[in-house]
C-alpha cells in the first residue's frame, strides 16, 4: 500500500494536463499512487491520462461518465488506499517537494489531520503573479475558515483519510464550496496547519468559475459556515466575507481582475508581466486611467509601486 493517494480529476483538461501529471510523477517522495479520474472529457484528457499509466504503475485511471469535480473526487478516494490523500487539480503544478515536505509534517504531527501551504499564483502561460502565504497555525487557519475564507487551496491540500471518513467525507450540495466545508468539519475533530514554504503553482485561467457558480459558491461557503457555527456552539453570529474575488461575467469585473493580476506581478518582481496586463487593460478600456497607470510603472524595471 502506497503512503499517500493523490487525487487528481479532469475534466477537458488537455492544455495544462501534461504538466500537472508530471509535477506530481517528479515528486522526490516516491512512495505515492495517482488515481486520475477522467469525468467524461471530450477531448484527448483520457487519451492522455491512460498514456501516463500505460509507462508508470503508480498511476491508475477512471473513465466515468460526468458527475463534477466532487463526485468525481469522491470516487477517486473510494478507490484510493493510502492513509494520507492529497489532492491535485488537473491544470496547476506541483514542487518537487510537495510530498516529501508534506508526508514528513504529517507523520511527525498526529495531531493534524489538514496541511497546505504557501503557493504561487500563476496565469494561463505558467507567469507568476503573486505568492500567497497563509498563517502556519492551527487556530489562525480556523478564524479564517470560520469568516467564510479558505485559507488551504484545495489542490494543495493533504489529509488523513481517517478524518475524511469520520466527518463523512466532501458533501456534493455545498459544490463549489466543498473544500472549506469539508475543512471546517475536518476542524471539528483535529488541528489544521499550513507550511511556510511555496509547494504548489495554483494556476488562474478564464473561465474556472463562471458568475453563476461563484454566487452559489458565497451562498453555499455562508451556509457552511453557519452550519459549524451551531455545531461548535460559538457565541454571536458568523460575519462571513462576501466579496468576489474573481472576474464574473461582466466586462468591469475582467477590467479589475486584468489590472489586479498586472499590479500583483510588478510587486512580485515581474515587470514584463505586469506591462502585459497594462496593455490588455488598455485595450479593454482605452479611457481608463487604471491600465495606462499600470503600464506606464511597469516601464519603470527594477522599481516598485503600490497599486492604488
Amino acid at each position: 500500500m502506497a503512503a499517500v493517494s493523490v487525487i487528481l480529476c479532469a475534466y477537458n483538461s488537455e492544455r495544462f494536463l501534461r504538466p500537472a501529471v508530471e509535477s506530481v510523477l517528479a515528486q522526490t517522495f516516491k512512495d505515492f499512487e495517482l488515481i486520475c479520474i477522467d469525468d467524461g472529457a471530450k477531448d484527448s484528457t483520457g487519451k492522455i491520462l491512460d498514456e501516463y499509466a500505460a509507462h508508470d504503475s503508480r498511476v491508475k485511471v477512471i473513465h466515468q461518465a460526468n458527475t463534477g469535480q466532487v463526485k468525481a473526487a469522491m470516487n477517486g478516494i473510494a478507490v484510493s488506499a493510502a492513509p494520507l490523500i492529497a489532492r491535485m487539480d488537473a491544470d496547476d503544478i506541483c514542487r518537487p517537494d510537495r510530498l516529501a515536505k508534506q508526508v514528513a509534517f504529517m507523520d511527525a504531527h498526529p495531531e493534524i489531520v489538514l496541511l497546505g501551504g504557501a503557493y504561487e499564483l500563476i496565469d494561463e502561460k505558467t507567469r507568476i503573479l503573486i505568492k500567497m502565504g497563509q498563517p502556519t497555525g492551527d487556530a489562525d487557519l480556523q478564524k479564517i475558515c470560520l469568516s467564510g475564507r479558505c485559507p488551504i487551496c484545495q489542490p494543495l491540500a493533504i489529509f488523513r483519510r481517517e478524518a475524511y471518513e469520520r466527518v463523512g467525507g466532501y458533501r456534493p450540495d455545498f459544490s463549489p464550496a466543498e473544500d472549506i466545508d469539508l475543512w471546517l468539519r475536518l476542524g471539528d475533530i483535529g488541528q489544521m496547519a499550513c507550511l511556510p514554504d511555496v509547494l504548489l503553482q495554483y494556476r488562474q485561467h478564464a473561465g474556472s468559475l463562471s458568475e453563476t457558480k461563484q454566487h452559489i459558491q458565497l451562498a453555499n461557503i455562508r451556509r457552511a459556515v453557519e452550519e459549524t457555527w451551531q455545531r461548535r456552539n460559538l457565541p454571536g453570529q458568523p460575519n462571513v466575507a462576501k466579496d468576489e474575488w474573481r472576474a464574473t461575467g461582466d466586462e468591469g469585473s475582467k477590467y479589475r481582475q486584468l489590472v489586479k493580476y498586472g499590479w500583483w506581478a510588478f510587486s512580485s518582481g515581474h515587470p514584463s508581466t505586469a506591462r502585459s496586463y497594462g496593455l490588455a487593460a488598455i485595450r479593454s478600456r482605452p479611457f481608463d486611467a487604471a491600465g495606462w497607470k499600470l503600464f506606464g510603472v511597469s516601464l519603470l524595471k527594477g522599481r516598485r509601486a503600490p497599486q492604488g
